[in-house]
């Protein structure tokens, strides 16, 4: 099925491919951003580097289309990158037209194509669907309750902890790539970790990725902070993050619990 149309207009004003950036995960990335106009997401977290979600939504739609993402990728630097992310101004499987954009990436770069989500559309099979072209799912996880979930991710409605973790199950029993756990961990949440352990190990993901908000909190919505911040050319908030000392006893409990391989920011 083809998503995009024929579409010879593109904006030259944005552009929906930024980076390289250096990520601790994997080294050089490219980011692409399937949303581009404004924040869009179905969490509004309270560590985004986006700062406060504009649109807070569930729907899916093509909010760029292929043509535009395809313009801007060669025209950009991807040749120095390591992987190809699609990430950007919020959520990437709100985008209808995902998988027409991971075969287009694979297809004219020939590189891996890591896809960073939230989980909360995996419940939805055409969402399975259109990730299987991607080399990695990298899928958010911070909590390990329904008021941890909306305490960090403030999910919109319909959002419940329960179907994020049967999504990112359904995932893993029907897609053959790499599956990862991301953990953001802050003083908020590490109530949550015993329990957290719990479910990852009924998960079994391939690894899990442990951060803490290192990257500061934008006090308004700016499309630059998609990439590592720069120089900060916009007012940011720093925010509270775990020590070097707690991420080490948060991995040692989880290595202990779960067996799973563990990255963590501190020993990037």
């Amino acid at each position: 099925m083809t998503i995009q149309s024929d579409i010879l207009e593109v904006n030259e004003e944005k552009t929906s491919v930024y980076g390289p950036v250096h990520s601790w995960r994997v080294g050089s990335s490219l980011g692409i951003d399937l949303l581009l106009e404004t924040s869009t997401c179905s969490f509004n977290c309270i560590y985004c580097q986006l700062g406060d979600i504009q649109l807070k939504t569930a729907e899916r739609k093509v909010y760029v289309p292929t043509a535009q993402v395809e313009h801007d990728l060669r025209r950009s630097r991807w040749e120095e990158a390591d992987i190809i992310t699609l990430s950007g101004s919020g959520e990437p499987t709100l985008a209808l037209n995902l998988a027409e954009a991971i075969h287009m990436i694979k297809e004219y770069t020939h590189k891996p194509v890591m896809v960073l989500t939230n989980a909360t559309l995996l419940h939805d099979p055409a969402v399975i669907r259109d990730l299987q072209e991607a080399d990695v799912v990298a899928c958010k996880l911070d909590a390990s309750t329904e008021a941890g979930l909306k305490q960090m991710n403030r999910p919109v409605a319909g959002v419940t902890l329960e179907k994020i973790i049967s999504g990112i199950k359904n995932l893993k029993a029907n897609y053959s790539g790499k599956l990862a756990l991301q953990c953001m961990f802050m003083p908020t949440n590490l109530k949550e970790v015993e329990l957290l352990a719990d479910i990852i190990n009924n998960i079994q993901p391939d690894e899990v990725q442990l951060n803490t908000p290192k990257r500061p909190y934008p006090l308004e919505w700016h499309l630059d902070s998609r990439g590592n911040h720069g120089e900060k050319a916009y007012p940011t908030r720093e925010l509270r993050v775990v020590s070097p000392p707690q991420a080490d006893e948060i991995e040692d409990l989880l290595r202990e619990k779960t067996r799973v391989p563990i990255l963590s920011i501190y020993k990037k």
